[in-house]
């Protein structure tokens, strides 16, 4: 049903009149742009593009302004990150993350947009402005809004978890997916240990990175849009990753399922930006302008199927994803926390941490910690706490151990005796 609603959405957008939001102003200064190029750089999956019949959002900007969209797609906020502060690449567009936008407006690496060239921003209720990242609204504008959860298949496993201690199940050894970038991955061992995810504190990030350290136990799969094919071929058990990416994932698998952990989850945007020294700043404005189209913003919407900022989509009886409970939950029904941009000192050191987990190899003492902590103990927050079934272990082990020394002993001074006699 969703691709067919698609299909006509496509349909309806390349027959119907263009809306006045699309009327130029400045048609002489827009009609200049023509056979000019426009450097656009995205997430993967993260834009209609014309599948199944889906509006083709480039090739219909492309049609409209005669201005050729060159694009590319990165896995994450951090390889793109690196690969802009890099200097090998130029770009107009990017679509970055809350706390990166907040870190790219500190170190001066984004353009303020006119938004006298954005009418179509009047979509963007009070509620999606003037967020913590760009609190003057001056250098984005919000393209999605959505959570990381849990994602889990009901054939592996049998009743829904509630925890995000899941992740590190022995029960589900080789079969688990986690987050390939560190903000992430830590933010979900943050959350079992009832941190901050902004937290400044060494100790802090160095007990989280154990904690992540400890799950390498399991043997879990790093992965980023690589996602996507494990989960919908029922490679994988468990996978923590963004609810609208959930939605295209069962669409193709319907023995996934979703869930919200108890402990909390990140609440974020993706937003729109304009790069410094953008070389088509103007024509970059006329993109974020049109993406915010109603017409073009519900067919992102429908196809990528992470939530929408613009009020003209989520107020649609017509939307696929309309009043939808996991993608647009009731505000409060479970614990969120936004990512913030962090001080240097403490970026540096969650680069370091996240490369020693990543290259952490567990060695055979690194199941004892599997010993320690009760189920409702966060693990590596009372490392010296034994549970009574373990302490039976432990001392059946010692036993043992006690025994097995004593034969040798006896064994030796028998043979010495032998020898003296």
């Amino acid at each position: 049903m969703k691709k067919i609603f698609a299909f006509l959405l496509a349909l309806a957008f390349c027959v119907a009149p263009l809306s006045v939001a699309f009327a130029a102003k400045g048609d002489d200064d827009i009609e200049s742009l023509r056979g000019t190029k426009l450097y656009v750089y995205n997430w993967g999956e993260y834009i209609s593009d014309g599948e199944d019949g889906s509006l083709d959002v480039n090739a219909a900007f492309e049609e409209k302004y005669g201005i050729q969209v060159v694009y590319d797609t990165y896995d994450n906020n951090e390889v793109m990150y690196s690969k802009l502060k890099s200097g090998g690449v130029s770009y107009d567009v990017v679509i970055p993350s809350d706390y990166m936008i907040e870190r790219m407006i500190a170190e001066d690496m984004l353009e303020k947009i006119d938004f006298d060239n954005i009418p179509n921003f009047k979509y963007i209720p009070e509620k999606y402005r003037n967020l913590s990242y760009d609190p003057k609204n001056e250098y984005s504008i919000p393209y999605t809004v959505s959570y990381v959860g849990l994602i889990y298949n009901t054939s592996m496993v049998k009743e829904a978890p509630v925890s995000w201690k899941a992740l590190w199940d022995t029960e589900y050894e080789n079969r688990i997916l986690m987050f390939n970038n560190p903000r992430d991955a830590f933010a979900i061992a943050q959350s079992i240990l009832g941190m901050d995810y902004n937290m400044e504190s060494d100790v802090a990030w160095r007990t989280a990175a154990a904690l992540l350290k400890e799950q390498k136990t399991v043997s879990p799969v790093y992965v980023n849009d690589e996602v996507f094919l494990k989960m919908e071929a029922g490679e994988a058990a468990l996978a923590p990753y963004y609810v609208g990416d959930y939605l295209t994932m069962h669409d193709n698998n319907p023995d996934l399922a979703f869930v919200y952990p108890e402990e909390g989850v990140n609440y974020f945007f993706d937003a729109a930006c304009i790069l410094k020294g953008a070389k088509n700043k103007r024509a970059a404005e006329l993109y974020l302008d049109f993406l915010n189209e109603p017409e073009v913003a519900l067919a992102n919407a429908e196809y990528i199927c992470y939530g929408s900022p613009n009020e003209a989509v989520y107020t649609d009886p017509d939307y696929s994803y309309y009043e939808d409970e996991l993608l647009y939950p009731e505000e409060g029904s479970f614990k969120t926390q936004l990512f913030r941009n962090m001080s240097p000192e403490t970026l540096a050191l969650m680069s370091t941490l996240w490369d020693d987990v990543k290259n952490y190899v567990p060695s055979a003492n690194s199941y004892s910690a599997l010993f320690f902590g009760g189920e409702d103990d966060a693990p590596g927050a009372d490392a010296e706490k034994m549970t009574a079934e373990t302490a039976k272990y432990a001392v059946c082990i010692g036993v043992f151990l006690a025994l097995v020394i004593a034969y040798l002993i006896f064994r030796f001074v028998r043979k010495k005796y032998r020898e003296n006699a």
